[in-house]
């Protein structure tokens, strides 16, 4: 069985293909096999030009957000947990140097109270005030209560939704008002796509295009962090131009022009207060990025 099995095997795949033919196919007109590849009879266009083009009008927005500049204040049971952790510092922490001086000075004070203290011990100070760490103690303590915090709540900014410096210890999502149509809304800052540019490149164009605006933004990649699209009124809607599909890009605030006066056109807001500005829908896409942080 093997001498049949060899013959075969060395024969040419082109072989083994014609006698196929013959044998199944004889006189009854079977499909001869080919290997050059097939070219479907639909027409190729060589030219970009020849492309239908997209009914929808590419735009691209960012998310610019202000991190908080303060820690926000601790809940109840935040509050609980750092005591907590305080204390188990304090019982397994090793005394420091200041407290070894204080036991230090206790010691030598006992000392000269029951007779029995060696003046050498004092041997090289006799020119200088020996200050002991309780004095020390009370110097600190003096100089604490002439030192002012800065006010982690000004009221007067906090209310004041145009003021990058309102809510310190929260994170403010930038929103400009734009024109759509016959109407004002309050949107995220975007601009329409231009040819030969890319879509972060339309977000920084459109971040830069906001008026009265000297905003340093580091951007997070170059790829969107959402989509929002919506079609145009039929009464507007043509078969060139059904919608608006705009891609969202996210960026943190490097640094701001603190001189400049407060912007009309421009809202620093929390991100439980964009639900007030924005559109549901709208709101709805924005939500699954912000981060409350």
């Amino acid at each position: 069985m093997a001498a049949p099995c060899s013959s075969v095997a060395s024969r040419s795949f082109s072989q083994l293909l014609y006698c196929f033919n013959r044998t199944v196919g004889g006189g009854l007109g079977c499909r001869h096999f080919s290997i050059t590849p097939s070219r479907r009879g639909f027409p190729q266009s060589s030219s970009t030009e020849e492309r239908a083009a997209s009914p929808w009008t590419l735009m691209a927005a960012v998310c610019l957000q202000r991190l908080p500049v303060i820690t926000a204040d601790c809940s109840p049971i935040e509050e609980r947990f750092k005591q907590m952790m305080q204390q188990m510092e304090l019982e397994k922490s090793l005394l420091s140097d200041h407290e070894l001086r204080l036991m230090e000075d206790a010691e030598r004070m006992s000392r000269k109270q029951a007779d029995d203290y060696d003046s050498d011990e004092e041997e090289g100070r006799d020119d200088q005030e020996i200050m002991m760490a309780q004095d020390l103690e009370d110097t600190w303590e003096q100089r604490l209560k002439s030192f002012q915090p800065a006010p982690r709540f000004r009221a007067d900014a906090d209310k004041d939704l145009t003021s990058v410096q309102r809510c310190l210890a929260n994170s403010l999502v930038l929103l400009a008002e734009q024109q759509v149509g016959a109407e004002k809304l309050w949107l995220l800052p975007q601009a329409a796509w231009q040819e030969g540019e890319t879509l972060r490149q339309t977000a920084e164009r459109a971040l830069s295009s906001v008026s009265a605006a000297d905003f340093k933004a580091t951007f997070l990649g170059n790829a969107p962090c959402g989509v929002y699209k919506y079609k145009l009124p039929k009464a507007t809607r043509t078969e060139s131009s059904i919608g608006i599909k705009v891609f969202f890009f996210k960026a943190i605030l490097a640094d701001s022009a603190p001189g400049k006066a407060p912007n009309s056109a421009l809202l620093w807001l929390k991100k439980s207060e964009l639900q007030k500005y924005l559109k549901p829908a709208y709101m709805m896409k924005v939500d699954r990025f912000v981060l409350s942080l």
